[in-house]
């Protein structure tokens, strides 16, 4: 069982919460992470390097990419080039797709400072690039983030007093901050509809894993955020952040016991466990949260490195990309061997960020953050599509 900008308050932001919610979840609905079946984290990854299921990398395309048989690449997108009428941004890094009728739209947030926010491809059925245009402008560092079953995309700030912003990928409504969801150095975030609560990583050397707790499920405008605590790997517990605002005290220090983790990094739910990367020791994490307990699915040095982005695909395969290391994207399988999926070959300044499959699962983006010269406006953007398993 491995998925322009404004502020209101009190009631106004309730009744605006629930009636923005209900618009946008008009369009044509993705995917519910819940339901992707996935594989048990009942034991640590193997640590070895195979074929794994979709056989040997092949050399590299065209584009710089080592794949498998029966597999193709294309760029989408390239910082600071028109793509569907918008001028793709610099830093692409968290991503998600949307259904759209009988297309879909990809989502990109910017890791810059000061002018980050989203950016959105709208795709026609036959996978070309119809239109693109903003969804968010104007926030800070936008890192990594993750879909609501509402189809909405939370962006989250990786700043010390970062926020986390709700956007609708159809462009039709103003995105909104969502407060009440904590101010910290805000990664990536997951929805667990079955218990109705979003999980959030923080990416610092000595960071927590959370919990919020909305009001009304589907309205992120009110709740409750919680911090893990424990002893680490077994059973864990939940305990409120007195102070989400981090007035006083950054929202890591203000609970005892509270778990640590090093260097918090991408964030998916499926079928009852919520996975989560730690960089700074290089681990893949699973929280089994009916159990309320937490293991740790991958912990070695290879042949994944640099663990980054997750998702989990159709049939339950958990995809990883990689921060340095060889610049892969892998998969841990259900039986939990290591296998590279994909190589970026000549990007070794750069990281892998923006995992997210197509609606039908059969095309998966990507971003090349910095490309092959290490710089934000070098950013690349891809589509790799092929006989995907189901």
């Amino acid at each position: 069982m491995l998925r322009r900008t404004f502020v209101r308050s009190g009631a106004l932001a309730a009744l605006t919460g629930s009636l923005w919610r209900s618009a946008c979840a008009a369009p044509a609905p993705a995917a519910t992470p819940s339901a992707v079946p996935s594989p048990a984290p009942t034991a640590a990854a193997r640590p070895v390097r195979s074929k794994g299921p979709y056989g040997a990398l092949a050399k590299p395309d065209k584009n710089a990419i080592a794949l498998a048989e029966g597999f193709t690449s294309r760029v989408v997108g390239r910082s600071g080039q028109r793509v569907g009428g918008l001028t793709w941004h610099p830093a692409p890094d968290g991503g998600a797709c949307f259904a759209d009728g009988d297309g879909w739209i990809y989502v990109s947030n910017s890791e810059v400072p000061v002018v980050g926010g989203v950016s959105a491809l709208r795709f026609g059925p036959d996978g070309t690039i119809k239109t693109g245009y903003r969804i968010l402008s104007g926030t800070d560092r936008n890192c990594a983030g993750g879909a609501t079953p509402w189809n909405t995309w939370l962006s989250c700030e990786e700043t010390v007093r970062g926020r986390v912003f709700e956007c609708d990928p159809y462009g039709y409504r103003a995105a909104a901050p969502r407060l009440a969801m904590g101010r910290f150095k805000h990664e990536a975030a997951a929805c667990d509809p079955d218990r109705e609560v979003v999980y959030l990583t923080e990416d610092e050397p000595d960071g927590c894993f959370y919990r919020f707790r909305p009001q009304d499920w589907g309205d992120l405008t009110t709740g409750v955020l919680e911090v893990m605590v424990g002893d680490g790997p077994g059973p864990v517990r939940w305990r409120r952040i007195p102070n989400p605002s981090a007035s006083y005290e950054p929202t890591r220090d203000q609970v005892e016991n509270a778990i640590r983790f090093n260097g918090g990094e991408g964030c998916y739910y499926s079928g009852g466990f919520c996975y989560f990367t730690t960089k700074g020791d290089n681990r893949v994490w699973a929280y089994d949260a009916a159990a309320r307990e937490l293991s740790i699915l991958y912990d070695a040095n290879a042949p994944l490195k640099g663990v980054d982005n997750v998702y989990v695909s159709r049939s339950g395969d958990l995809f990883v990309a990689e921060d340095g290391g060889n610049m892969e994207i892998n998969i841990i399988t259900a039986d939990g061997e290591v296998a590279p999926f994909l190589r970026l070959v000549g990007h070794g300044r750069s990281e892998i960020t923006g995992l997210a499959f197509a609606p039908d699962g059969d095309r998966l983006y990507f971003s090349s953050q910095r490309g092959t010269t290490g710089s934000n406006r070098s950013g690349v953007t891809y589509e790799v599509t092929g006989p995907f398993r189901t």
